[in-house]
């Protein structure tokens, strides 16, 4: 039988398998839901398995190389940002994350865009006046865990959320943005993400009637996040200037 009639009387073959996600630090098969670690020397974000997580969680592992990203979400209901501040921080859009680069002994901004995560020179002096209004913020940890502010409606609103939180909006944004202003679809996502956030932080620094909720609840707690955590560190993160990045997710 001929090559051609060939492909009319044989069975289809079965569609290729995705490619089954790994460990990128054992290389042990894991799950859509994971946890990640930051590589300091690199500044890339890894997706990691339970074990190697676990196993950075612990200070001065791989003599401080590695840092595991934990699972802690706060609310701060109480947050203090002057519209004068943010104007003085120079983030042109809604919505920003704060981190403390430890390499560069300070704090650098990035905010979301069509084209990744983009980073915006930080006024230190204004960025040490919105920390010391908010002293229930001030343990945020630095390289793995940031504060992310919305410029909503109401007011500012403040989370404190491991860094690949921030990575996954970053990747949501990027993904779904069209045209000049985004798109129903992105912001219905952008508001489906924050609504998220708020349902699983824990409240501090003063209540405004929402209850505490069963957020992560330390530092060292294992962290997980979804598949798309770092879509959006495509490329690294603010390339050298700090961000914490990497390739895939």
């Amino acid at each position: 039988m001929s090559t051609g009639l060939r492909r009319f009387t044989e069975p289809e073959p079965p569609p290729p398998r995705a490619a089954r996600e790994c460990c990128e630090l054992c290389s042990e098969p894991i799950g859509a839901e994971h946890g990640h670690v930051v590589n300091l020397g690199t500044r890339a974000l890894m997706c990691a398995c339970r074990s190697c997580h676990l196993l950075f969680t612990v200070e001065g592992a791989a003599m401080g190389r590695f840092v595991a990203v934990p699972d802690r979400y706060l609310y701060a209901p109480s947050f203090v940002l002057p519209t004068a501040d943010w104007e003085e921080l120079q983030i042109p859009v809604r919505m920003a994350f704060f981190f403390r680069n430890s390499d560069l002994g300070r704090t650098v901004a990035f905010y979301p865009s069509p084209g990744g995560a983009t980073e915006s020179e930080l006024p230190l002096e204004t960025w040490d006046r919105v920390m010391a209004a908010n002293p229930a913020l001030a343990d945020v940890l630095p390289d793995v865990e940031a504060l992310l502010v919305d410029r909503g409606d109401d007011g500012f609103v403040c989370h404190l959320v491991p860094i690949d939180s921030c990575y996954e909006l970053v990747g949501l944004v990027r993904t779904r943005w069209k045209g000049f202003g985004g798109g129903r679809e992105v912001w219905e996502a952008i508001d489906g993400f924050f609504g998220d956030l708020r349902g699983r932080s824990r409240v501090v620094g003063g209540d405004t009637g929402a209850e505490d909720t069963a957020g992560g609840t330390g530092p060292g707690a294992g962290g997980t996040t979804r598949h798309g955590a770092r879509d959006g560190a495509r490329g690294g993160a603010g390339g050298g200037a700090g961000g914490t990045g990497g390739g895939h997710d």
